[in-house]
């Protein structure tokens, strides 16, 4: 498989700056809001927008996670010999009348968003729902769209992208991977 970088460190940072400015400029400022990580890597990602949105507000904003396992409609073939559970919730607002912006990594097919939406709404029903990736790589199998996107990249069924984080992975990058071409 051939591979190719799409964001390095120093990318990804800029992303991650404009996403947090756009944030705050479309909801004029972050009263009412609730950024809400995805597991594993959305969440870093959303401390790190939290990070930089407190450096330009002066004032933190709300933040949370969520593992959305037991919600996933893939769950049995993903996880045939595995009992479904919910890792954790870690949100200790009420969602109710607030706007909250799910961080992901990757957009694909959107299900996984889906399954964040699911389990939003069963703690509360917020004023609004947001969709903040790092990256959107198109093939959506639900009509589910991000409002902030760090790179557009359109991509083919075969190719994979994989977001890489300091905190997990000890580096960052974003890198596609291609099949080889016979």
């Amino acid at each position: 498989m051939a591979q190719n970088e799409l964001l390095d460190g120093p990318s990804m940072t800029r992303a991650l700056t404009r996403i947090a400015h756009e944030i705050i400029e479309r909801n004029k400022g972050i009263d009412e809001c609730i950024l809400v990580g995805i597991k594993t890597r959305g969440a870093f990602l959303a401390k790190r927008l939290a990070q930089r949105i407190e450096k330009i507000e002066g004032r933190a904003i709300r933040t949370g996670e969520l593992d959305i396992t037991l919600y996933r409609d893939d769950l049995t073939t993903k996880h045939e010999n595995e009992q479904a559970y919910v890792e954790q919730v870690d949100i200790d607002y009420t969602v109710k009348n607030q706007k909250i912006i799910l961080v992901d990594d990757v957009l694909y097919t959107g299900r996984t968003v889906r399954a964040a939406l699911d389990a939003v709404m069963d703690l509360g029903r917020p004023a609004q729902i947001q969709l903040a990736v790092l990256v959107d790589r198109g093939h959506r199998e639900l009509p589910i769209r991000a409002d902030y996107v760090g790179k557009n990249v359109p991509t083919s069924g075969t190719e994979r992208i994989v977001v890489n984080l300091q905190e997990v992975d000890g580096e960052d990058c974003v890198i596609i991977y291609k099949e080889d071409e016979q």
